[in-house]
């Protein structure tokens, strides 16, 4: 094998081991959540927020819509591709009226391209419209914040591909969540953050709350 063979197989063998990452890592938490039992009201609809930490640090979501039964199936760090792979026990097993979905963040930061992103959400979409086809679909925009600020031009490139496939796509909405956490000059807020930088305090999520509350009465 020569030096320019050694450089590919190389090249390759660090793609791979990026896109590729084992989804049984989060196994354990996922079992958890599908083994969870609710005692819900009857008259109301049932809502699955899915997704990474953001989803999953989501603790008092339910009292944002309080008209709702709300399930949050949010399992920290995951990707798409992780989602897919267990899209039995956190979506379909619920079988919900609506459903919440929250990834690409983490698949931006892992350096993952936005074609490849929107791939797997196409593949997603595909499985609950042919699953529970009365379910409605909303992609929630991957977020701003001051810990991946250096990666802005990727989120708004992915943004811009999702939000474009949703106004496509029966039965399927997009939440913005990305410009109202900017302000007026186009920075994102740092004071609803935590320490980390990336993951919301209260003040991120009444951002959040306002903008799903708005879809959630259409």
């Amino acid at each position: 094998m020569n030096c320019k063979q050694i450089l590919f197989f190389l090249f390759v063998t660090v793609t791979l081991s990026n896109y590729a990452q084992d989804p049984n890592r989060f196994k354990e938490q996922v079992d958890e959540l599908a083994g969870k039992e609710y005692n819900f009201s009857a008259d109301k609809k049932l809502v699955v927020f899915t997704g990474s930490s953001s989803i999953r640090m989501w603790k008092d979501v339910q009292s944002y819509f309080p008209e709702y039964n709300v399930i949050n199936n949010g399992f920290g760090g995951s990707h798409f591709s992780d989602l897919l792979h267990f899209y039995n026990e956190l979506i379909l097993l619920r079988n919900p009226e609506m459903v919440f979905i929250y990834e690409g963040d983490n698949d931006i930061a892992s350096k993952k391209k936005s074609k490849h992103i929107l791939k797997e959400a196409r593949q997603l979409t595909g499985k609950i419209k042919k699953d529970l086809p009365a379910t409605k679909i909303v992609f929630i925009s991957p977020k701003p914040s001051i810990a991946r600020v250096h990666l802005k031009n990727e989120y708004i490139s992915l943004n811009k591909k999702l939000k474009k496939y949703c106004l496509k796509q029966k039965n399927v909405d997009f939440a913005d969540v990305w410009y109202p956490m900017l302000d007026n000059k186009g920075n994102v807020f740092k004071d609803v953050f935590l320490e980390d930088g990336l993951h919301m305090n209260k003040k991120g999520y009444d951002i959040w709350g306002n903008v799903i509350g708005n879809i959630l009465k259409e």
